[in-house]
């Protein structure tokens, strides 16, 4: 059997490990959403990973609340992202970007307009904004003739990442932005052709990797979901019913890999009692696919070796070590992430985490 540190076929990405990055949200580009020179050292530190996934970026203003988040929509962000890919390129290494419409966790502090989701609806919690947290905001339901416009904006943002220079891109379906919302019963209320049935809530999802393979192919596009448990108030009452149709769809559409983010009981970001619904999916979903939440290395080797996945993305991991991979090939101790400068402004925990061969 395979093991973790061994080569795999992503679609038309051959990944020299099975040690992916995971999406992180660092909060490093400006104001307007630009990438800035910092975030090319910080990805090019990272680029041992056998696939990097770019942290969630912005397909419009309007769905993406998230301060000093990156975006994808604008000529300026294309080219800022160039030497973000170039610095990955140079060492060796792959990535590919990670499209996002937050729907509902956005605040209008940061977007300048009220959130739109599936349905009218409100997340729990704060949303970080630019004047600090702040209660989420209700959301006003997406009407039909709104929806052609959400699809040509991850289209356009689909054509700049391949302008920008990225290997490919994945959907964000998960973690309760926008897709997720139609996906999941609590959250989408819709008695039109989004909604009701599980097949309708799979529409959305469906409509936008279409519209993604459309500009850069089916083999270099890759799609995430989180199909178990509750993710920022967003969850569903019958999970198998509608992501293991998702998943089988997502095969159909040829896909090159889908990655599963499922807590467990003891996760440390989400906990959740509903069972983990990969090894259902494993059984419609041929293609590579990558799991995520809290493994360590010793479970990580177990999961690849024994066929339940193909490969495991590592996120926190990855925060405060660049060279994640060869701690991990080594059974080297890991450097800790500081919490307080996840989402900072600045170079400290953001680049000058060591290596171990420092």
């Amino acid at each position: 059997m395979p093991s973790l540190f061994d080569p795999i076929q992503l679609g038309a990405l051959t990944a020299p490990n099975r040690v992916l990055m995971a999406p992180l949200t660092r909060g490093r580009a400006t104001r307007e959403h630009v990438p800035t020179p910092i975030m090319a050292e910080y990805y090019g530190q990272r680029a041992d990973a056998g696939l990097i996934i770019t942290e969630a970026t912005g397909i419009s203003q309007e769905g993406l609340g998230w301060p000093y988040a990156p975006g994808l929509w604008s000529t300026e962000q294309v080219e800022a992202w160039k030497p973000v890919t170039a610095a990955v390129h140079e060492r060796g290494g792959r990535i590919v970007a990670q499209l996002w419409h937050m729907g509902r966790m956005v605040h209008s502090n940061v977007t300048g307009v009220q959130p739109v989701a599936p349905s009218a609806t409100q997340a729990p919690g704060e949303a970080h904004t630019y004047d600090g947290k702040k209660p989420y905001e209700t959301a006003r339901p997406l009407r039909l003739d709104e929806i052609p416009r959400i699809l040509n904006d991850y289209e356009t943002a689909a054509r700049h990442a391949l302008a920008a220079g990225f290997d490919g891109v994945q959907i964000h379906a998960a973690n309760g932005y926008l897709i997720d919302e139609f996906l999941r019963d609590n959250t989408n209320h819709r008695d039109d052709a989004y909604g009701g049935v599980p097949e309708n809530r799979i529409r959305l999802m469906r409509e936008v990797t279409e519209r993604v393979i459309s500009v850069v192919g089916a083999a270099r596009t890759s799609v995430r979901l989180s199909p178990n448990g509750d993710t920022q108030g967003c969850i569903d009452s019958n999970p198998a019913s509608v992501f293991v149709p998702a998943a089988r769809l997502l095969g159909e559409l040829g896909i090159a890999f889908l990655e599963l983010r499922e807590p467990g009981p003891n996760g440390t970001f989400g906990k959740t009692d509903q069972p983990k619904l990969s090894p259902e999916i494993r059984k419609v979903f041929k293609a590579p696919l990558v799991l995520n939440q809290d493994y360590s290395r010793a479970e990580a080797e177990a999961v690849v070796a024994s066929g339940e996945a193909d490969a495991i993305s590592f996120g926190r991991a990855f925060l405060a070590n660049p060279d994640l991979v060869t701690r991990l090939r080594d059974d080297l101790p890991l450097n800790q992430d500081n919490i307080k400068t996840w989402y900072s402004r600045g170079p400290e925990g953001y680049v000058d985490y060591p290596s171990a061969a420092e």
